[in-house]
């Protein structure tokens, strides 16, 4: 089983899902009221409420008629708005679908790499700021 994102926006996640010979359209969606997870267009999941709506939904791809077999997988989300200045548009902060043998997409603050704390200062700069701080092997004395 593999994944890629489709779309990624503020609103709305879509994720092409390949399992097997067959490929599945994984959609979330939040609304007003309610968050709702879809499979080819049916409803699978939905969490209702103001606040503290559910951001972590387990799925079955392939289950037989009688609920049995299927590949399990687990959708995480942060649904807070990115602060992503270099993007126009607006996108939630994260992304990650899970299948039984590791992370099959991740995305902005559920990244593998985004979780990893950086081990010196220079890392942090470079990983905050983007700037580079420290010694420069390429740099001449004048």
């Amino acid at each position: 089983m593999h994944a890629e994102l489709v779309r990624v926006a503020l609103h709305e996640v879509d994720i092409k899902v390949v399992s097997g010979e067959r490929m599945h359209v994984l959609q979330w969606r939040r609304n007003l009221l309610w968050d709702e997870v879809l499979v080819d267009g049916k409803r699978q999941a939905s969490s209702h409420g103001l606040l503290g709506r559910e951001k972590v939904y387990g799925l079955v791809f392939g289950r037989g008629l009688d609920g049995s077999g299927g590949e399990q997988v687990m959708l995480i989300l942060d649904p807070a708005q990115s602060m992503d200045l270099s993007h126009a548009g607006e996108r939630i902060r994260g992304v990650r679908l899970e299948g039984r043998d590791g992370t099959l997409v991740s995305y902005g603050t559920l990244d593998a790499n985004a979780l990893k704390k950086p081990a010196t200062f220079a890392d942090w700069m470079k990983k905050s700021m983007g700037m580079e701080w420290g010694e420069d092997d390429r740099r001449q004395p004048n």
